[in-house]
């Protein structure tokens, strides 16, 4: 494995996560995390957030094949959302495009799309605007903070934290 890009020491921890997942996903997926991440390029938005790529399954190669290259392009295996499936099998041919593109030669040459629900991180919901009691009560916790920046630090915090939580009704 590659030694990371340090800065003065540091080592990104994304680097460090990928070091150790890329070889998982390769042997049982046939993916890597660079692919995983530039997905929503590779489908282009009509795409992005209904489909991912599950696995690559290359041929089993027992021996050079016929052209002498050692080398056939897999199967792509594509979770795709309900409907949508549909319609990105009519756009198989962009995809494949796509993919090899994103790989440099011809990596695969069949899309394999499979119907299944995708999970979509949610963004979390906004804070709520905090009554005068709420803001009151924030303000005596931090009346004894004499930096402002830590104590503007402080508010949003606690403002965050307050928001989120239901009101409570007495």
């Amino acid at each position: 494995m590659a030694k990371p890009f340090t800065r003065k020491g540091s080592i990104q921890i994304a680097e460090i996560a990928n070091g150790l997942i890329d070889p998982i996903l390769a042997r049982r997926a046939g993916i890597n995390t660079l692919l995983l991440g530039s997905w929503d390029e590779i489908a282009g938005e009509q795409f992005a957030g209904c489909s991912r790529p599950e696995r690559i399954r290359w041929p089993r190669q027992d021996g050079p094949d016929e052209t002498g290259g050692g080398f056939a392009p897999g199967v792509l295996t594509v979770a795709c959302e309900g409907a949508r499936a549909l319609f990105l099998m009519h756009q198989e041919a962009e995809l494949i495009s796509r993919v090899n593109s994103f790989f440099g030669f011809q990596a695969i040459s069949q899309v394999r799309i499979i119907q299944k629900a995708i999970h979509v991180p949610t963004r979390k919901p906004k804070a709520r605007p905090l009554d005068q009691a709420e803001k009151s009560r924030l303000a005596s916790m931090l009346g004894e903070i004499e930096d402002p920046k830590l104590r503007q630090a402080l508010e949003r915090l606690g403002t965050g934290v307050i928001g989120r939580a239901p009101k409570q009704r007495r």
